[in-house]
């Protein structure tokens, strides 16, 4: 049985953890706050850039614009949204799930974003062409122009066939769905169900030029927004597990406080039995 002192020192070094998590959470939901507002800010811009790109492919505009290309799947790229910290429940993980039935053979290649996901595929020897650490709680759009900008590189030389992005879908706290997309070839699918609206642009010089810088503005907004979401989503699962942590703590230190008080109790006893044996003793 531990002593008394062994159990003070427990509930202290507990209580110092719930303090740690207790402040660790405080300041996920500061950040998640601004991060929310961020994703949620973001969304009208990303649907109207893509109605816009649906109107130009619905007006049976022919181009050649290389992120259009279709292609024998040869090579598929994979970018993976994930965190550069931990601490954050089972938000990677759930996230490693989705993703792991689509990347296996020799011919997926890992685009990776965050600590996280970078050192899990890392040790099981998948392929990692590209690395972006340092800014999953804060992304900026220059990190989505800087990822947009390789990806369409890439793509345009043939070294991917198809590029998917997976990141993590945030509706609340405790509501994150991991989600996958296509982001290249890009996906002019819905220009059908939005071909009564192309009448309503008219485009300067050509509708030719425009999709041009429409392309690669479309792919830096889509990967934005899915910083965003990701953002929100690794502190809102954070938030959520350090909630739960603080609260954990709080019933291991109930319970050592009872066992302390039971350990000493049996040591008062165990004295005053000693004391009248002694006294007993001495008549």
């Amino acid at each position: 049985m531990p002593s008394t002192r062994d159990i003070r020192r427990r509930i202290k070094s507990v209580k110092n953890i719930q303090q740690i998590t207790k402040a660790m959470k405080m300041v996920a939901a500061a950040r998640l706050r601004k991060a929310q507002e961020r994703a949620i800010s973001s969304r009208p811009y990303t649907e109207k850039i893509r109605e816009i790109l649906s109107g130009i492919a619905g007006g049976n505009v022919s181009s050649a614009h290389p992120l259009l290309a279709v292609r024998e799947v040869n090579k598929t790229g994979f970018l993976i949204l994930g965190a550069d910290k931990g601490l954050a429940g089972a938000y990677t993980s759930n996230l490693i799930r989705e993703v792991i039935p689509r990347v296996q053979g020799d011919s997926v290649h890992l685009l990776a974003v965050g600590r996280k996901i970078r050192d899990y595929f890392k040790r099981r020897g998948y392929k990692i062409d590209q690395q972006y650490t340092g800014f999953s709680e804060r992304p900026t759009y220059q990190h989505a122009v800087d990822m947009a900008k390789d990806i369409a590189a890439a793509y345009a030389k043939g070294e991917y066939d198809e590029v998917y992005l997976a990141y993590c879908r945030f509706f609340s706290p405790v509501n994150l769905k991991p989600t996958i997309i296509r982001l290249l070839p890009v996906d002019t699918s819905t220009a059908k169900t939005e071909g009564a609206r192309t009448a309503d642009y008219l485009f300067e010089p050509s509708a030719e030029e425009v999709l041009g810088l429409l392309l690669p503005k479309y792919l830096e907004t889509v990967i934005y927004g899915a910083l965003l979401q990701s953002a929100a989503s690794e502190l809102g699962s954070r938030m959520t597990a350090m909630g739960s942590a603080t609260e954990n703590a709080q019933d291991l230190i109930s319970k050592l406080v009872l066992n302390y008080n039971k350990v000493r109790q049996a040591n008062i006893t165990r004295e005053i039995s000693e004391i009248v044996g002694g006294a007993e003793a001495l008549k």
